[in-house]
């Protein structure tokens, strides 16, 4: 009777489009959304954290980004970026950062627009010690050239270019971390050249496309580090020092977080909920305490590697999912796609 039942349960599944392969990709990908499944391996499953378990691996041929990433395995990325967290000098001691968390909220509650905080993220930072390193010097360079509001045409002046020029190549140039990533790039037959290399990061993280009103507004860069206003609210905008230099500013309140990452030390994960100038930010995750050159290799990597996925790290021991976005509406070179955009994918709590 038992085994009548079971074959019963099955057809009626099958029938309601559940197959007993719907817990794996295989065959699947870039499938249509089907609510009937129990996971997913369309382009979107990593935003709604309901892909499957073998999505990044069955699911990772080149997604027309930058490079070609489907001969290169997901275990060899997490190797790669254990080389890259150890090789980070730069980044902040326990000694010259102390972050305040305060307020736990679960995911349901992120979009509250609560202040349950009643402290700064940030409660000290050495800023003598860090900014004073020419990486740290090159981003902040770099990171105050931007309007914040799409819509608005992006124009920089010859500095301005100068220092996106310097940038890149004082993180990825004059860095070992930086050269290490090259080396395995350039290993895995990316790139031809250190030069393309550089070029090549150059335009895929700041050459300008459109997020609003058919204006050159926006960039990879510009997104993920600097963060943009577009529809009312805050969008992208994934990077510690940014989060750090506008709220001592008086600029931006922090309100919560609703994830906490596994590490003791930084670099750490934070997923942050807060308001910048009245404009609210549901969950801006971020790795808290790295080098400008830790994050700008780490979502190199990913975008590159497996652009529009799901990207599995190991940092100290620990996994670590970065999402990468292409952007899908212009192109440049030979119908390259500039990053859209990069974040770590905070688990549901």
């Amino acid at each position: 009777m038992k085994v009548i039942a079971f074959l019963a349960l099955w057809v009626t599944l099958f029938h309601q489009g559940y197959s007993t392969s719907a817990l794996s990709c295989k065959g699947r990908c870039d499938e249509q959304f089907n609510s009937q499944n129990e996971c997913h391996c369309n382009s979107k499953c990593a935003q709604h954290q309901n892909c499957c378990s073998d999505y990044a691996d069955l699911c990772d041929s080149d997604g027309g980004g930058s490079g070609s990433g489907g001969v290169i395995t997901d275990a060899e990325i997490k190797s790669l970026s254990e080389a890259l967290y150890a090789l980070d000098s730069n980044k902040a001691l326990s000694s010259e950062l102390i972050i305040n968390p305060q307020a736990l909220v679960h995911d349901s509650q992120t979009s509250s627009m609560i202040d349950l905080s009643s402290g700064n993220l940030f409660r000290y930072l050495n800023e003598e010690v860090l900014f004073s390193r020419p990486t740290y010097t090159a981003f902040l360079a770099v990171l105050d050239n931007y309007n914040r509001m799409t819509g608005q045409n992006e124009d920089f002046s010859p500095q301005q270019l100068a220092e996106q020029e310097d940038f890149v190549r004082e993180t990825m140039a004059n860095t070992e971390l930086g050269r290490e990533l090259f080396a395995f790039l350039y290993t895995n037959g990316v790139y031809a050249s250190e030069e393309e290399f550089l070029q090549d990061l150059k335009m895929m993280w700041f050459g300008l496309y459109s997020r609003n009103n058919n204006k050159k507004d926006s960039s990879g860069f510009e997104h993920i580090f600097a963060g943009e206003i577009k529809g009312g609210k805050v969008s992208g905008f994934h990077n510690w020092i940014q989060f750090y230099l506008l709220e001592k500013s008086g600029k931006l309140n922090y309100y919560s977080h609703s994830f906490n990452g596994p590490w003791t030390s930084y670099p750490d994960v934070l997923g942050m909920q807060f308001m910048w100038e009245g404009y609210f930010k549901q969950v801006g995750s971020a790795v808290i305490g790295c080098s400008p050159e830790f994050d700008f290799a780490l979502y190199s990597l990913c975008y590159i590697t497996r652009p529009g996925k799901q990207c599995r790290l190991s940092l100290g021991g620990k996994e670590l999912m970065i999402q990468t976005y292409t952007w899908e509406n212009s192109f440049y070179g030979d119908g390259k796609k500039y990053i859209g955009s990069a974040f770590p994918a905070t688990p549901r709590n």
